[in-house]
């Protein structure tokens, strides 16, 4: 439990830092003279160069363990945080984003593979994922208007700086509290049985149904169009202290249903489908209703993320078996590809197609996709990783 508690704490530093650009990097964008086109490539390339990352995190974690790719990912985040305050060109901060999005490819693996091993029980190990998903919550709720408030109040190169130098503290503490070996991880069937990992002769290339990829694919898509599209609305002239109170509210709605610790009983799948038609519902209204109500729209966005996060991470824990860097990195590769596509496509579109309704589309075609049919059998024993329904 302490180790969960540090992770937590490190957690809640870097989603803060991260969250706390989001209001702010399309102002200061524009302030460089980037074209909305630009920033919506400036916005994808951060998660394109994730994919590299993410493929050596994988095996890396299973080999060497969670702690220095830890270290590394928070250091390496804030000394690039901290040159970024020193940026002119749109073309340089193009450049210190695509290496952010190669550097912190490899925290969300790590932590994820340490969290899941701290326990081999589903019900516990959706717990520290609800965990997870309210330290992620919280860091959302408050990083978005007091990144927007610091920037208001000192500037974007003093914001730059000192979330960057709050990472490399962080990373420093990571160093002296996190444990440098973790229990190896076991799959544990519903009934209580553990099952053992397989020859390493005959691993698949995947631990699971390649299918299962497209959640975080549409999700991350649909969220990068998000993210994109919010600091834009009216033409860019919202303020950025009422960008980051939209990104706030749907934080806040998240945090309501996270709270809710009683939903890991149910089956991962039915929430995920459950949360997936809630959102696209939620976008589906984003691109019909009127401006007036767009708060009250996100905050139910924020409730289906609530559902859906813990969930998935929940269902790839059982997907995957004793691979869970290769797993989690999988996920992270699939994650990343949709928020550089989800942005990317948004800036594509003419004026007269609603981004939103494209959100809306692409979560549709992604439940479709979903293999439900293959979580209604019992899966073998020998099987890494098996799903089995509650």
């Amino acid at each position: 439990m302490k180790t969960a508690l540090w992770l937590y704490l490190f957690l809640f530093i870097a989603f803060f830092d991260l969250h706390a650009q989001y209001p702010i990097l399309t102002p200061f964008a524009i302030s460089l003279g980037a074209a909305p086109t630009f920033i919506g490539w400036m916005m994808g390339i951060y998660s394109l160069t994730h994919l590299p990352g993410n493929l050596m995190a994988g095996p890396m974690v299973d080999k060497h363990g969670s702690r220095r790719y830890i270290m590394f990912s928070l250091t390496a985040a804030g000394i690039i945080l901290i040159i970024q305050s020193y940026i002119h060109t749109p073309w340089e901060l193009l450049f210190l984003r695509a290496i952010s999005g190669f550097v912190l490819a490899f925290l969300s693996p790590a932590c994820l593979a340490m969290l899941a091993q701290l326990s081999d029980h589903p019900v516990t190990q959706g717990k520290y994922m609800s965990g997870h998903g309210v330290v992620h919550t919280l860091a959302s709720v408050l990083s978005p208007a007091a990144g927007a408030f610091i920037v208001a109040s000192f500037g974007f190169s003093e914001t730059f700086s000192s979330l960057g130098i709050i990472l490399v503290i962080t990373g420093l503490m990571a160093y002296f509290t996190l444990p440098k070996a973790a229990p190896a991880p076991q799959a544990q069937l519903s009934d209580g049985q553990t099952t053992p990992a397989p020859l390493s002769g005959s691993q698949p290339l995947l631990p699971f149904n390649w299918r299962y990829l497209f959640l975080p694919f549409v999700l991350a898509c649909a969220q990068g169009i998000l993210f994109y599209e919010i600091p834009l609305r009216n033409n860019g002239s919202a303020s950025m202290m009422s960008t980051g109170l939209l990104f706030s509210i749907i934080s806040l709605g998240a945090l309501c249903t996270l709270s809710l610790l009683f939903l890991n009983k149910y089956s991962p799948m039915v929430r995920l489908i459950c949360g997936i038609i809630l959102m696209s519902l939620s976008f589906y209204a984003l691109a019909i209703v009127a401006e007036a109500t767009i708060g009250i729209i996100l905050f139910i966005l924020g409730t289906a993320k609530g559902i859906i996060f813990p969930a998935l991470a929940s269902l790839f824990i059982r997907l995957g078996g004793t691979r869970l860097g290769k797993t989690f990195a999988l996920q992270s590769i699939a994650t990343s590809i949709g928020s550089f596509a989800g942005p990317v496509l948004a800036g594509q579109l003419p004026d007269d197609i609603s981004p939103f309704f494209v959100a809306f589309l692409i979560l549709m075609l992604g439940l479709l996709l979903i293999p439900v049919k293959r979580l209604s059998s019992t899966p073998p024993l020998s099987a890494p990783g098996p799903y089995h329904p509650s």
